[in-house]
């Protein structure tokens, strides 16, 4: 399904994120895979050519401002536009995708908030993922996962909906100042989506399990389970910083928490690593970095 907008065309859903991501690669040709990255968090799905040179806030405002009313329209149909679902979709886009912490920040009850979330996703505007982490007895039951079908819709649910009233009169400070303060946090998890899909093509035997790893203890970003009952583990850190040794060293904790026994630890980094980590490197501990998502096009253009 896709919704056509004044010549403009919004991925809704049955489009894998990786189709998405390359058709926006294809598109807007990105002078790196950093922009590459950081421009799809907020577009992906969102069928226009962009001017990438240009800050992604400038973007908004060329692309976004002046079509609100179409593109509100359009996303209206399917999410049915009434304010208790636009209230659990500003929660999710924002928040750490928990089913059970969406509602709670909602204020909603929970018969209403879980009804919402049900029709939400059988109307195809969220996906929910239950955690493959078992639940112990006596523990709380771990609360499923939502994920928007397109990183444009989460955008626009975090930065746009939530301003509505201050845009059509035409006023946009406030949107500037909560998009400038989780900008780059946003893109944490469009990052972490992006690795699983390089990981996917990094494994050579058939996969039986990928994704978040979550339970009541710990979270960890990337797992997968190979058919040989191979198990890795993954960081993704979207940071200015290097990654060091001290990010293996919490990976390895973590693994520990979740009763797993990796035989592989794997390290993505926007921006590298120190050479402590590099030393590390081999079989067991295996580091990629934002450059290697060019693989996930040149894969496509074979």
């Amino acid at each position: 399904l896709r919704n056509y907008i004044k010549g403009t065309t919004i991925i809704l859903n049955n489009s894998s994120f990786l189709f998405q991501f390359r058709g926006f690669c294809r598109q807007n040709k990105p002078a790196d895979m950093q922009t590459a990255v950081k421009y799809f968090a907020y577009f992906g799905g969102y069928d226009r050519k962009l001017d990438l040179s240009k800050e992604p806030f400038e973007l908004i405002k060329e692309h976004i401002f002046p079509h609100y009313g179409y593109i509100h329209k359009a996303v209206v149909e399917l999410s049915g536009g009434d304010n208790m679902s636009h209230t659990i979709l500003r929660e999710i886009a924002l928040g750490d995708g928990r089913s059970h912490s969406a509602v709670k920040r909602s204020r909603l009850s929970k018969a209403d908030g879980y009804r919402i979330i049900n029709n939400l996703c059988e109307d195809d505007m969220l996906v929910g993922v239950r955690s493959i982490a078992k639940t112990k007895k006596d523990e709380l039951e771990i609360s499923e996962k939502l994920y928007f079908p397109s990183p444009f819709l989460r955008f626009w649910f975090a930065f746009i909906s939530p301003y509505f009233k201050g845009i059509k009169a035409g006023e946009y400070d406030e949107v500037k100042e909560k998009f400038n303060n989780y900008k780059d946090e946003f893109i944490n998890l469009i990052f972490e989506q992006l690795c699983e899909e390089l990981l996917r093509e990094s494994i050579d035997e058939k996969i039986e399990y990928i994704g978040n790893y979550w339970d009541n203890k710990v979270n960890i970003d990337l797992l997968a389970i190979t058919k040989s009952k191979k198990t890795i583990v993954c960081s993704c850190k979207w940071s200015n910083a290097k990654v060091k040794k001290s990010s293996l060293t919490q990976l390895k904790e973590k693994a520990n928490l979740a009763n797993l026994n990796p035989d592989a630890y794997v390290l993505f980094s926007k921006n590298g690593f120190s050479s402590e980590l590099k030393a590390l490197k081999g079989d067991e501990v295996q580091l990629f970095s934002v450059k290697n998502l060019q693989n996930l096009i040149k894969r496509e253009a074979k």
